[in-house]
């Protein structure tokens, strides 16, 4: 097994306010009618992405593999899609902890299978895509709180969810789809 990356420490809440200087992300150019489109097309490089040689290879070892940063990816349209289903389901939830280092560790993201991810990620990607696009207009403005205390809608939540799945495409070098 490979040494685990060191944690990501940033609270990178700030996404849904102001542009992201590395990856170039920009929420205000997002809408509500075109952010299911924009997470569908988030896994739409990966397939030749992980398909090259290189894609169990870490650049340094202090940062991922492709592939460990598909499982990542993988994992966080789980769980933005879990999160999701709490806010439009319950009034004001509380979302369980999510550790992503841990995540990581327990996943043994270096010896993620390549074909293996490309399939899951695209399934969980998908999933994400299509449960906010099934949001009713009504839905977008319901609350949820992480555990941290920082408070979601709906909204914020997808536009959260979609910096890190465009921002985990620009550090593999890949390109992201139509913006």
């Amino acid at each position: 097994m490979s040494t685990p990356i060191p944690p990501d420490t940033k609270d990178w809440t700030w996404v849904v306010d102001r542009p992201c200087p590395e990856c170039g992300f920009d929420p205000a150019s997002v809408t509500r009618g075109t952010l299911p489109a924009r997470i569908a097309a988030t896994a739409t490089p990966w397939p030749d992405r992980l398909a090259r040689p290189d894609a169990r290879d870490r650049p340094d070892p202090t940062v991922w593999a492709p592939a460990e940063y598909a499982a990542h990816v993988r994992d966080v349209a789980g769980v933005m899609a879990a999160r999701l289903r709490l806010i439009l389901d319950e009034d004001d939830p509380r979302f369980p902890n999510w550790d992503q280092d841990a995540a990581a560790v327990e996943g043994d993201y270096p010896s993620t299978d390549p074909a293996r991810v490309t399939t899951e990620l695209q399934a969980a990607v998908g999933a994400l895509a299509a449960a906010y696009g099934a949001v009713a207009d009504e839905e977008w403005d319901r609350p949820g709180l992480r555990s941290n205390g920082s408070v979601f809608t709906a909204w914020t939540l997808g536009v959260y969810a979609l910096h890190d799945l465009e921002h985990h495409l620009h550090d593999v070098g890949a390109e992201v789809g139509e913006r």
